[in-house]
């Protein structure tokens, strides 16, 4: 079964960026639409951005909307977020999630996830 794995989490201050990386194993990450999605403490999981398999549609959440971009390099295997002027209502777990039918925002159309990578933002 497909695999993925985040990475690039950690603590940064207000205004930062940090880079998420979702990397796949066992079968190339060309072929899936995949979503970055958020939980923090007490909140349900949001979705906070898509990359369709072709590359050629992405969304974004509004909170994120002009600080955060998605990317995929199918080289790698990989897909990316680079989150910049970061906010403290952006800690959360992040999770990137695979879909072989539909790019949503909605975790119910995801069928793969990874196990989460912490970032918190705070000075």
């Amino acid at each position: 079964q497909l695999q993925l794995v985040e990475s690039g989490g950690g603590l940064v201050q207000p205004g930062g960026s940090l880079r998420l990386s979702c990397a796949a194993s066992r079968f190339t990450i060309k072929n899936y639409h995949i979503g970055w999605f958020r939980q923090a403490p007490g909140k349900e999981r949001e979705g906070v951005s898509y990359i369709t398999s072709s590359g050629r549609a992405m969304d974004y959440a509004d909170s994120v909307k002009g600080r955060f971009t998605i990317s995929r390099d199918n080289a790698k295997n990989t897909v990316y977020l680079q989150m910049n002027s970061l906010k403290p209502e952006d800690t959360a777990v992040y999770y990137c999630a695979a879909s072989t039918v539909i790019a949503t925002m909605s975790r119910k159309s995801y069928d793969y996830w990874g196990q989460g990578t912490q970032v918190t933002v705070s000075s």
